[in-house]
C-alpha cells in the first residue's frame, strides 16, 4: 500500500470501528517520524497540515518531502489540510495534491457555510480528494485559529441536513471537546456522534484528542470516531523533549544537532506507535 484516498481510511475504520490517528505536524522531521511510527505499529496513517504549517514551509515544498517520504510505504497514508477558512490555500493544497481538505466554514452562517462546503466538495472530488466539514466551532485556539469561548450548537437535524446536502466525506461535530490541553474533565456528548453516524453513515472526526483518556477514546471510536486529531500531543512531546536534550547538552557542553534530532525522532515514533495502539489501528493496515 502506499498514499491512499482519505475517505478510504475512514472508511474501513469506521466499519471495523477503529480509530485512525490523524496527526498535525509541524517539520520534516516530524513528517518523516510518524510515518515510520505508522509503519512499526502497521496502521494507517492520515498525516495533518495546518495552514500555519503549510504558509511557513510552503505548500509545494510541503507535498513534495511527502511524496518522497511515503514512495513504497507499507501502510495506508493520506495528507490532509486541518481547519482552513481560507478558500485560496484550499485549492492550492488540493491542486498539489492533498488528498483532503477541512473547509472550516465555522465563523459563517449554517447556509453560507453550506453553500460554500458544497463548492468545496466538488472542487475537491475533481481532483479526486475528500471534505471534512465543520459547522460549529471547536472550542480553544489551534495555530492561530479558533477561540477559547465555547461556541453555539446546532441541534441535530441542522447537522444531519448540512451532511446529506453537502456530501462531505467526514464530518466533525462539536461534541463538548476542545482544542488545547484540557483544563478540567470534559463532558462528552457521545449521542451526538451515535446519532449522527446512524442518520448519515458518516465516518465522525474528533477534534481534541490530546489529553482525552482511554476509556472516552474507546467509547467515541466504538460510536463512529473513525478519524481522531492529535496536534497538541505532537508539539508538547517535540517541545519537552529537545528542551529536556539540550538541557542535558548545556550541562555536558555536548552540542551535536543530530543527536538532538534523533531523540525528537524517537520519541515521536514512540507517540504515534501509542495512539495507533489506543485508537486499535495498530495492525489494521491493508
Amino acid at each position: 500500500m502506499s498514499v491512499a484516498s482519505t475517505k478510504s481510511i475512514v472508511d474501513h475504520a469506521l466499519d471495523a470501528r477503529y480509530g485512525v490517528p490523524a496527526i498535525n505536524i509541524v517539520n520534516d522531521l516530524t513528517l518523516e517520524a510518524v510515518l515510520a511510527g505508522a509503519v512499526s505499529a502497521r496502521s494507517p496513517l492520515i498525516v495533518q497540515t495546518s495552514v500555519k504549517t503549510v504558509r511557513s514551509i510552503g505548500a509545494e515544498v510541503l507535498v513534495a518531502m511527502w511524496r518522497t517520504m511515503t514512495a513504497g510505504i507499507e501502510v495506508p497514508v493520506a495528507l490532509h489540510l486541518d481547519h482552513c477558512p481560507d478558500r485560496s490555500v484550499i485549492s492550492e493544497c488540493l491542486r498539489l495534491g492533498w488528498n483532503s481538505v477541512l473547509f472550516d466554514g465555522s465563523h459563517l452562517s449554517v447556509a453560507e457555510n453550506q453553500r460554500q462546503t458544497v463548492e468545496v466538495v466538488a472542487e475537491a472530488h475533481r481532483h479526486g480528494a475528500h471534505v471534512e466539514g465543520e459547522i460549529e466551532a471547536i472550542t480553544g485556539v489551534e495555530d492561530d485559529l479558533g477561540a477559547d469561548e465555547e461556541g453555539r450548537r446546532e441541534n441535530l437535524q441542522t447537522l444531519i441536513d448540512f451532511v446529506r446536502t453537502t456530501g462531505v466525506d467526514v464530518f466533525a461535530p462539536a461534541i463538548g471537546n476542545a482544542h488545547g490541553v484540557y483544563t478540567t474533565e470534559p463532558e462528552l456528548d457521545g449521542q451526538r456522534v451515535s446519532d449522527l453516524v446512524k442518520a448519515c453513515s458518516v465516518p465522525i472526526a474528533l477534534h481534541g484528542g490530546t489529553g482525552l483518556s482511554r476509556d472516552q477514546f474507546s467509547d467515541l471510536i466504538a460510536r463512529g470516531c473513525a478519524k481522531v486529531n492529535i496536534s497538541t500531543a505532537l508539539k508538547v512531546e517535540f517541545m519537552k523533549s529537545s528542551l529536556t536534550f539540550l538541557r542535558d547538552a548545556e550541562k555536558n557542553s555536548t552540542w551535536d544537532p543530530p543527536s538532538l534530532f534523533a531523540n525528537v525522532r524517537e520519541k515521536v515514533i514512540g507517540l504515534t506507535v501509542d495512539l495507533a495502539h489506543t485508537f486499535g489501528s495498530a495492525g489494521k493496515a491493508w
